[in-house]
C-alpha cells in the first residue's frame, strides 16, 4: 500500500508541500486522536519547537521537562532561548513526576512538556490540575505513545498540545516526519502561520512575522496515509513482539515495563531493567553479551542532565539516572517473526546465564 500511496503521490506532481495527502493525513490524525486541528511538520523535534513558539515562550520563560527523555525535548525548550528546567520521574511510570513538577513551578515558569516515555503517558489528569492552578500550558511529547490510551481517550488529546514522531524506528513511520494535535483553534492557525516561514495565508509573499520552514512533503504524507490506514495491524502485532518477550523472560532478571491502571501503552520497544535498583554495570554486560550473539539491543536514554549541554549531573534526579543506568531495548518492530523471537529469547536467556551480575 505504501508504495502505491507514494507513486500515486509522485505521479500526481504534488511532491512538496503541498497536495492532497497532506490534507488527507491531517483529517484523518485529528480524526484518530479525537481533536480538531493536526499541523504536519518536517520533524518531531521542530514539531516541539513550534509549539513553544506559536505559545511565545522565549528568553526569561522556563519550561519544565522529565530529565529522562530523549535530548529534542529539552533542546526545543533551548531553541527559543527559554530554560529547560529538568524534573525526576516516577519509578512505576518512567514519566514526569507530578509532585516534582509541582515543586518546580516559579515565577518564570510557562509550560510543562510531559514525556509519554517508551509509549506510556504521563499523568495527565495531575498535570492538568496543576497547569491549570498555575495557568501553564501542558504540552504532551508523545513521539512514543502513537496508539496509547489513557482513561479510554487517545494520545494526541490528553494535553493542551501533543506533538509526534514519524521517525524510522516509531510505531508509523515516513522515515522523517511529524506532527502536532489539539482543539486550540488560536493555536493551531498560529502554528500554520509559523509552519509557512510566517506568510500570510491571504496574501502571498507577505510575511507579518519571522517564522520557519518545518513543512511536511506530500510524498511523506502519503506513506503515513497508508502506515495510518494500516496502524491497528502494525500495533497489533508490535504487542504481539512485546508479550512474546514478557511472558518468555518472566522470572529472569529483566523487569518488565511496569504499566498503570486505565493505561494502554504503545508498542514502541520491548522495554526492560536489568539487575536490582542501583546496579550500574549488569545493564551493559548483558548489551555486550547480546552483542557477541548477534542480538542489537538499545540502552534507555541518558538522562539531559547528565549530558554536557545541559550540566553534566543528574544527581538531582535519582530514578532517572537509576533507570538511564538499568534500561535496555530489544528488537522490536512488527515484522519480527515468530522463529525471529524464539532465537532472540533464547540468546538473551544464553546471555543471561552467562553475565554474572545480570543474571
Amino acid at each position: 500500500m505504501e508504495e502505491r500511496y507514494l507513486l500515486d503521490a509522485l505521479g500526481s506532481g504534488w511532491i512538496s508541500s503541498q497536495g492532497p495527502y497532506l490534507r488527507r493525513l491531517e483529517e484523518e490524525f485529528s480524526a484518530r486522536c479525537d481533536v480538531t486541528d493536526t499541523i504536519a511538520t518536517s520533524n518531531g523535534t521542530v514539531a516541539l519547537h513550534l509549539v513553544l513558539a506559536a505559545a511565545g515562550i522565549g528568553p526569561g520563560d522556563e519550561v519544565i521537562v522529565p530529565a529522562l527523555t530523549y535530548v529534542a525535548t529539552a533542546n526545543a525548550v533551548t531553541y527559543c532561548g527559554a530554560r529547560p528546567v529538568l524534573v525526576d520521574v516516577r519509578p512505576d511510570t518512567w514519566c514526569i513526576d507530578p509532585e516534582q513538577v509541582q515543586a518546580a513551578v516559579g515565577p518564570r515558569t510557562r509550560a510543562v512538556i510531559a514525556v509519554d516515555l517508551y509509549g506510556h503517558p504521563a499523568d495527565y489528569p495531575m498535570l492538568r490540575k496543576i497547569c491549570s492552578r498555575h495557568g501553564l500550558l501542558l504540552v504532551a511529547d508523545a513521539a512514543e505513545s502513537f496508539g496509547a490510551y489513557l482513561d479510554g481517550r487517545p494520545t494526541g488529546s490528553l494535553a493542551d498540545v501533543s506533538t509526534f514522531s514519524f521517525f524510522g524506528n516509531k510505531v508509523i513511520t515516513c522515515g522523517e516526519g511529524g506532527c502536532i494535535t489539539t482543539s486550540d483553534r488560536a493555536l493551531a492557525d498560529r502554528m500554520r502561520l509559523l509552519r509557512n516561514q510566517g506568510m500570510d495565508p491571504q496574501r502571498r509573499y507577505w510575511f507579518p512575522m519571522i517564522g520557519f520552514n518545518y513543512r511536511m512533503t506530500n510524498l511523506a504524507a502519503a506513506l503515513l496515509c497508508a502506515q495510518l490506514s494500516r496502524a491497528d495491524d502494525i500495533i497489533g502485532k508490535r504487542e504481539e513482539v512485546i508479550g512474546t518477550y514478557e511472558r518468555e523472560l518472566v522470572g529472569s532478571s529483566l523487569h518488565r515495563q511496569p504499566v498503570a491502571a486505565a493505561v494502554r501503552r504503545a508498542p514502541w520497544m520491548a522495554s526492560f531493567l536489568v539487575g536490582a535498583e542501583g546496579d550500574e554495570v549488569a545493564r551493559d554486560r548483558l548489551a555486550r553479551a547480546l552483542d557477541r550473539l548477534g542480538v542489537e539491543t538499545r540502552p534507555f536514554f541518558v538522562p539531559v542532565s547528565a549530558l554536557p549541554s545541559y550540566g553534566g549531573d543528574s544527581g538531582a534526579q535519582p530514578v532517572s539516572t537509576d533507570l538511564g543506568r538499568r534500561g535496555i531495548n530489544l528488537p522490536t518492530y512488527a515484522d519480527l517473526t515468530d522463529s525471529d523471537l524464539k532465537v532472540i529469547v533464547e540468546r538473551v536467556q544464553a546471555a543471561l546465564a552467562t553475565s554474572p551480575r545480570a543474571g
